[in-house]
């Protein structure tokens, strides 16, 4: 059995990238720790969560996180057709409005 980082969700087929770098929380406050790769896939995947540098994290990790989740679709390992603005990254949504 693959052993992922807490941020990973559950059904997400993929193997860490690398260390557990950055947390990720939620609206609430809630938050999870994780490797740059699944912290941005559940980042992706959240409204109106935030990602922050672990103390010992590689110089740049929010900001990767930040930046690669922007084009990551919610959920991304399911699959299916996407069209509503809540199904497409956030990169699409901008594209799709112009901006």
């Amino acid at each position: 059995m693959r052993r992922h980082c807490p941020a990973a969700h559950p059904d997400d087929p993929t193997s860490c990238t690398g260390p557990v770098a950055v947390t990720v929380l939620d609206a609430t406050g809630a938050g999870a720790e994780g490797c740059e790769h699944h912290a941005a896939r559940l980042l992706a995947s959240l409204e109106g969560g935030r990602v922050y540098a672990l103390p010992d994290a590689p110089p740049g990790a929010a900001i990767r996180t930040f930046k690669a989740a922007d084009g990551i679709r919610p959920f991304c390992w399911v699959d299916g057709p996407r069209t509503a603005p809540s199904q497409l990254s956030h990169a699409e949504n901008r594209d799709q409005r112009g901006h």
